[in-house]
């Protein structure tokens, strides 16, 4: 059940963005990709471990600077950070102990982060072969 509630969940959140327009903006994924990535942050401070906050907060770090080059330079880093994003859901149990991690969250997670990286793909690609976004600094997805 965590899998297709990610899936759906995925796929709301690009349908909210293309609503509401908020995807027409480049910012929208890199800022989902901060959101999603900061969730084992708030973990470590709910199960009060001290470590797995330190090892989280390094995690993600190295994912705000994936969103941010995703912003500034090539939305496709912002794909491969949410597959990447993905793995580390699947593998987050033997990297770090974090005792405040729902049990389904990884599964929930890897599959919220992969659903959005294909939607993802399908929207840079769809805008490389003709639509346009405005790039911050002038730069083509």
């Amino acid at each position: 059940m965590p899998y297709l509630i990610g899936i759906v969940l995925a796929i709301s959140t690009a349908a909210l963005g293309r609503f509401a327009g908020f995807d027409r903006d480049r910012v929208f994924y890199p800022t989902v990709l901060i959101v999603t990535a900061s969730y084992y942050v708030l973990f470590a401070v709910l199960g009060r471990s001290m470590s797995a906050l330190i090892v989280e907060c390094i995690v993600v770090t190295l994912f705000v600077v994936a969103a941010i080059a995703g912003f500034k330079l090539n939305l496709w880093f912002v794909v491969v950070a949410l597959v990447a994003h993905g793995v580390f859901d699947l593998l987050h149990a033997s990297i770090v102990t974090n005792p405040g991690v729902p049990v389904y969250w990884p599964a929930f997670c890897m599959s919220y982060d992969v659903a959005l990286a294909a939607i993802l793909v399908w929207i840079v690609r769809r805008r490389n072969s003709g639509a346009t976004i405005a790039p911050a600094s002038g730069i083509n997805t």
